[in-house]
């Protein structure tokens, strides 16, 4: 019963992963690439697969990703498969990658397969040129991977990326600090979400932890907070340019997010802290809650002392005059794609797919994500926290891409520039709104 809940559950994903872009189904795709700039290739010559060569790729999965499990056992299935392919791959810390990406990009020294987010982060480098078109790839695996799925990754009508995994930010709890306190379950109201914080803080419990020396992981927070008082759909038009943010709401939800703060529910020292340390802390006990991608699944599910205590929510609705729940940060992001400089770009191509196939199948299977392709093979290992966070995706009105995705790379840059700013309590909700008014055009 529980596998047939996940198809069920996953084919409802599937028809709303385009919202996370803002792609109604239909559409051509996210970006403005000309397709007469970029001509189809040609089917790959099955006996091209069975040529002697090496291919380069560079990806994310460090040694303490969630994701490197599902990489290994991936590339490992692909060595025995295609013994004539010789893989060197290669892994960057997150923030690292996103400059060592974008440089390799404009002096054209991209690996022949690399990973990318997709959005406006993958669209700078296809309408560069710089990203081999995936259409006749695609038609081979069509049927395990749906046309929905590729909405993130696809310009101009044409497919640029094979997705992975699907995550979104969740809102995890220590219920054995949170049972402490009173609450035997995860507070469903903004209100009650309040009061649970006061009662952990006067008992001397950390509410929130949250590393400040990456960024990203305080727009983990700062975009539930927005998205859960304004709506989805505002923050969406907000990211991809249909809006401005000179919204009065967004400066109240920035307000918002910065009492939170300002009220000691976030550890002080995190502010200098990695992602890696505090989520080291929050399996220690040191924080009740912690708001990150649901990727983090498979590392809970893989601790036995923390796996009993933990538990996973959406993150509660602030202005129920203007959002929901069911309104999500997240979607298909995760990608690899194909260098139009590759020697071998139709072999890599191929190569890619099936790769990428296998990584989301071990992800799956790992708790790292819900799947882009349709599951295969026995999914009843599947973790429970990953089958939670299955039932919240399938529960979904609507996604919001994580914003420094869905936004250009210069646009992206000066929003995580404010994001630092807002945590840091140096600019507050109007100035927050003013300046990226001003500075994002």
């Amino acid at each position: 019963m529980k596998r047939k809940l996940l198809s069920l559950v996953m084919a409802g994903t599937m028809a709303l992963s385009l919202a996370a872009c803002g792609t109604p189904a239909g559409n051509t795709g996210v970006g403005t690439a000309d397709p007469a700039n970029t001509p189809a290739p040609a089917p790959v010559d099955p006996a091209a697969m069975e040529e002697e060569i090496t291919l380069d790729m560079w990806c994310i999965a460090t040694e303490s990703d969630s994701n490197r499990h599902s990489y290994e056992a991936a590339i490992a299935d692909m060595a025995a498969a295609y013994p004539n392919i010789t893989l060197n791959w290669e892994a960057f810390e997150n923030e690292s990658y996103k400059t060592k990406i974008k440089a390799a990009v404009s002096a054209n020294e991209m690996p022949d397969i690399f990973f990318t987010w997709s959005c406006a982060f993958l669209q700078d480098f296809v309408d560069a040129g710089k990203v081999y078109c995936l259409d006749a790839a695609y038609e081979e695996f069509k049927d395990e991977l749906p046309e929905s799925m590729l909405g993130n990754s696809t310009y101009g009508g044409k497919h640029y990326g094979v997705p992975l995994t699907m995550n979104i930010v969740g809102l995890f709890a220590n219920m054995d600090l949170l049972k402490s306190v009173g609450y035997d379950e995860i507070p469903g109201t903004y209100e009650e979400f309040i009061e649970c914080c006061d009662a952990l803080k006067a008992a001397g419990i950390i509410p929130f932890g949250c590393a400040g020396k990456e960024t990203w992981c305080v727009t983990e927070y700062l975009e539930s907070v927005i998205e859960k008082s304004v709506g989805y759909e505002t923050l969406n038009d907000i990211f991809l340019g249909r809006a401005t943010w000179d919204n009065a709401d967004v400066a109240a939800a920035v307000d918002t997010f910065q009492s939170l703060v300002n009220n000691g529910y976030f550890d002080p020292n995190g502010i200098a802290l990695g992602n890696d340390e505090v989520k080291a802390n929050f399996m220690d006990g040191k924080y009740a809650f912690y708001m990150n991608g649901t990727w983090n699944c498979a590392d809970f599910a893989n601790n036995e002392a923390f796996f009993p205590k933990v538990k996973v929510a959406e993150f509660p609705v602030i202005n129920a005059d203007k959002a929901t729940l069911g309104q999500l940060i997240g979607g298909p992001s995760d990608t690899l794609a194909v260098a139009a400089s590759s020697e071998h770009a139709d072999v890599a191509a191929k190569y890619c797919f099936e790769l990428g196939k296998l990584i989301c199948h071990y992800g799956y299977l790992d708790g790292c994500g819900l799947p882009a392709w349709t599951p295969y093979g026995d999914t009843s290992a599947v973790n429970a926290l990953t089958q939670d966070v299955a039932v919240i995706c399938g529960n979904a009105t609507g996604y919001v891409l994580f914003g420094d995705t869905a936004m250009s790379a210069d646009d992206a840059n000066t929003y995580l520039s404010y994001v630092d700013l807002v945590y840091g309590c140096e600019v507050d909700g109007q100035g927050f709104i003013e300046g990226l008014a001003n500075d994002i055009r």
